[in-house]
């Protein structure tokens, strides 16, 4: 679906001026206003009956706007007089101050979406909002969520709801107060981060939600802006929650959680004196078959075995590859990064997982590994790594991120197999974990 900007971005100007020669001057003169012709697909309310819509988009992706939008298409009717669909809105941020700022005072808030014949009237004393048809607007803060005790609305929009302080109270009063008219509904505009609350109202029935990243609105946002934000976050788990609008799920009692992560990707450099490539491949080769884990690790193992510091550099990862295809693949990554070895578990295909590889390029040095434990188990000792801040990330490992904040305690919590997971384990316990006793010694190892 294209809006009216795309298509006049795109347009002949003979084109362009056909249509604006038909239109009348009133048509003209309200044009800008009319939201429908301007928006981006993610901007406009889904069709359908629901009690709650989230606008979950990364950092400049036009939420703001949105929201603002819908609050003027539920509160104005035909004419400025005219009811709309709601009289009674809460308006509710983090802060009072950040709703008054963003929500009603800002470059894409209520006031300056609004034409000048429907633009309400700001009382600053009252927090509150005043339109002209008797609608009103009030303004409320989550670090009070008590003062939603009492007052009933028909319509609201919650901004940034990720970030609130107290944020499952604050909305279990909304949901008390949002009890007028024949059907309340709200908005919610978020950049989205792992809280229970924004995953509860996602689980929620009625609920829908639309989604775009930043790149979406790139034609109201500035160029140099768009090429700092993806060459500094691009690529990391941090850029796909804030750039990409993507909700990074941290599982209860994560042996990885997002804290690490983020301080693994702020790690100083490790120059490694030895890479390895390590492999988890998988059972089948279809296109629904599990992907093949191949991740790239380099270790400064200068000094003793505990002021070793690895660095994880590439993620080679492909889904669907036939055993040749992924064998390809990690040779050439070992060229790649001049690897010293390659790790490959053998628990699937035994013998001929190495023939595999060997049928590829013979003289390559392959690591047959085991898995006798499991993955939980061998994921322990590595995760220890990360806490002891000896672990650094690269860029371009928000998959394999994204699986590490899904294994737990009580075991692997999300779709699939973690088979970059699996393969990030293998590569560090080759470097990092067997003691340096045993490293280079011939035959299968098990863990």
């Amino acid at each position: 679906m294209r809006s009216g900007a795309d298509w006049l971005a795109s347009a002949l100007p003979g084109e362009i001026d056909e249509f604006l020669g038909g239109l009348s001057d009133n048509a003209l003169r309200a044009l800008p206003w009319i939201f429908d012709f301007w928006a981006l697909p993610h901007q406009l309310p889904p069709e359908g009956a629901w009690k709650s819509w989230v606008i979950m988009g990364g950092r400049g992706a036009g939420k703001t706007r949105a929201g603002a939008e819908w609050v003027r298409s539920m509160v104005e009717g035909d004419t400025a007089e005219a009811p709309g669909l709601a009289r009674r809105v809460a308006l509710v941020a983090e802060t009072l101050e950040q709703a008054r700022e963003v929500m009603v005072l800002g470059e894409s808030g209520i006031l300056a979406c609004s034409p000048p014949d429907r633009r309400p009237k700001w009382i600053a004393s009252r927090n509150r909002l005043e339109w002209v048809n008797g609608a009103v607007a009030q303004l409320f803060s989550a670090h009070d969520p008590e003062r939603l005790r009492g007052p009933q609305f028909d319509a609201a929009w919650a901004d940034e709801l990720a970030k609130w302080p107290k944020a499952a109270e604050t909305w279990d009063q909304l949901q008390f107060g949002l009890r007028l008219g024949d059907n309340p509904q709200q908005v919610v505009t978020t950049t989205p981060r792992n809280v229970a609350v924004l995953k509860a109202i996602l689980q929620n029935p009625s609920t829908v939600v639309t989604h775009a990243p930043t790149e979406a609105n790139r034609a109201w946002l500035a160029e140099s802006y768009l090429e700092e934000v993806k060459a500094r976050y691009g690529g990391t788990s941090q850029g796909r929650q804030e750039l990409e609008g993507l909700l990074i799920e941290e599982a209860e009692g994560a042996l990885w959680s997002q804290a690490m992560i983020t301080e693994a990707q702020a790690a100083a450099e490790v120059r490694p004196l030895r890479v390895v490539v390590a492999v988890d491949p998988p059972v089948t080769a279809t296109k629904k078959s599990d992907e093949c884990g191949i991740v790239v690790v380099g270790a400064d193992t200068s000094g003793a075995p505990g002021e070793w510091r690895a660095v994880v550099m590439a993620d080679r990862t492909v889904r669907g590859a036939s055993p040749d295809g992924w064998a390809r693949a990690a040779v050439a990554a070992m060229e790649e990064f001049s690897a010293e070895r390659l790790v490959v578990e053998v628990n699937q295909g035994g013998d001929l997982v190495a023939g595999v590889v060997r049928q590829v390029d013979p003289l390559v040095p392959v690591r047959e590994v085991r898995a006798m434990r499991g993955k939980m188990l061998r994921a322990e000792p590595v995760a220890a790594l990360y806490e002891q801040g000896r672990i650094a990330h690269r860029r371009g490992l928000g998959d394999l991120e994204a699986q590490m904040v899904r294994m737990t305690r009580t075991g692997w919590q999300g779709q699939g197999s973690p088979d970059r997971l699996d393969a990030l384990v293998w590569a560090l316990t080759e470097l990092m974990i067997v003691p340096s006793s045993r490293i280079g010694q011939p035959g299968v190892r098990t863990i």
